[in-house]
């Protein structure tokens, strides 16, 4: 039995993916650290933090909302990551092991909702 949303491996995940964007977005040039470098790091720190409220929440209809607030902001962060990739501020290889736990996430969030009722 899962007690804690720290004992969900996808909070785990989504808490390596923010370490791993802070990381890339220290990369970024200081003149985007109130545009693209900020709005990234918003959007990673709300995956984990979802999965977390969520999981204290009171019934399953909120936690699945939360849930899906959670997959909303990792688009964010896939869309943002492949334009930082595009502008040039980071390359592809740079890049592979956010994508990769992106792509873990998104299917344990989707294993996870559907779990609880829903896809």
């Amino acid at each position: 039995m899962i007690d804690s949303y720290k004992d969900l491996i996808v909070w785990q995940k989504a808490m390596d993916l923010a370490l791993e964007v802070y990381s890339l977005t220290k990369l970024f040039p200081k003149e985007e650290l109130y545009g693209l470098t900020s709005q990234i790091r918003r959007a990673v720190v709300s995956i984990p933090s979802n999965i977390a409220e969520g999981k204290r929440s009171h019934s399953k209809a909120e936690y699945l909302h939360y849930l899906s607030v959670a997959n909303g902001s990792l688009a964010e962060v896939d869309t943002q990551l492949q334009l930082a990739i595009m502008i040039g501020y980071i390359n592809e290889t740079q890049a592979v092991k956010a994508i990769g736990l992106r792509g873990e996430i998104s299917r344990m969030l989707s294993s996870l909702r559907t779990k609880l009722g829903t896809a």
